[in-house]
């Protein structure tokens, strides 16, 4: 919720109400953080223990949603966030406070077996709940919409690279495998941001976070979104590793994983996916946002991309397209 959308009005709606349903006349609110939609979140100050309020106009950002994965999650044993009070019509939420930082913040190379290990359990819990029958799919709208994301705002926008024949077929080829790739994948529950900055290491748990925009979709989609994660880079034997325990977990649990060469498969093929699609996300958040850091990561992503590249002859054509065009692109760009 920006600050133009943060009436005075929404704020003493807000304040007031937090003091109903906490009973304390006496209590203040803080901002704690902000989604990307309109949704906000405000922590209480002079009452213990310490409360959330989730702020969701009602004409701007509907909390039913939430509240219906929220929910769904739960009831499958996820650990989400607790609602307390609820109030639909208004558009405030009662949550435990889950405290801070989330698992991204505090995960190192010391320590990260045993918290990836209490995420798998959490993930597997979620892809076991079935799907509700009128659940958005990835699909091809979304696959082409990913793909576009890339080719519009980081090779064009960004590299202000202009792509001949040659170039174009090389790229849409390796896009098509990789949607076809997505395709034949067995369906389940999918996050589609099951990573560590979504989690919050509190016990049990962790604590699933930003799980409004759930879909059905391929199986090891959230895996490598864990372990290959838009802002914590690991080295790809740990990777290949972490891979091996949640599908040797998964199988254990009744999941529909494939064996597990056509898994690392499907997952590597996922991971390029996802990170040409995140490319073009930051590229976006720079130039139509105006939010440029994020674009720092852009030789992060090319790297995981080049580690996994050589593993598959079918995916040639995008390798041959990162060294002759996009490399010396990203060279004369600065983008090191």
């Amino acid at each position: 919720m920006s600050a133009a959308t943060d009436s005075i009005d929404r704020q003493n709606a807000r304040l007031d109400w937090a003091r109903r349903a906490i009973g304390d006349a006496g209590l203040d609110l803080q901002r704690a953080s902000v989604d990307a939609g309109f949704r906000s979140y405000w922590r209480t100050l002079g009452t213990e223990p310490s409360r959330i309020v989730m702020d969701s106009p009602p004409d701007l950002e509907d909390v039913r949603p939430w509240l219906r994965m929220r929910d769904l999650l739960e009831s499958g044993g996820v650990r989400v966030p607790q609602v307390l009070v609820r109030d639909v019509e208004a558009g405030f939420l009662l949550l435990e406070d889950l405290g801070g930082p989330t698992l991204a913040k505090v995960i190192d190379e010391n320590n990260a077996d045993a918290h990836f290990d209490a995420a798998i359990e959490q993930l597997l819990r979620l892809q076991a709940i079935t799907p509700p029958q009128d659940m958005g799919e990835f699909g091809e709208a979304l696959l082409q919409r990913d793909a576009g994301l890339f080719e519009e705002w980081f090779l064009r926008r960004h590299l202000g690279l202009q792509l001949d024949c040659d170039d174009l077929d090389r790229l849409e080829l390796a896009q098509r495998r990789l949607m076809d790739n997505a395709h034949g994948q067995t369906r389940v529950l999918t996050h589609r941001d099951f990573m560590p900055r979504n989690l919050m290491p509190v016990m049990p748990g962790p604590a699933v976070l930003d799980f409004q925009d759930c879909v059905r979709g391929p199986i090891a989609y959230d895996p490598i979104s864990l372990f290959k994660d838009a802002f914590v880079g690991w080295p790809l034997a740990r990777v290949d590793g972490w891979l091996a325990q949640y599908h040797a977990r998964a199988l254990a649990a009744g999941l529909p994983v494939p064996p597990l060469a056509i898994f690392q498969r499907d997952a590597d093929w996922l991971g390029v996916q996802r990170h040409l699609k995140i490319l073009g996300i930051f590229a976006r958040l720079k130039y139509r946002d105006g939010k440029p850091h994020y674009l720092q990561d852009a030789p992060r992503f090319i790297a995981y991309i080049d580690e996994v590249l050589p593993r598959y002859p079918q995916l040639a054509t995008l390798a041959e397209l990162i060294d002759t065009r996009i490399r010396p692109a990203m060279a004369e760009k600065g983008d090191a």
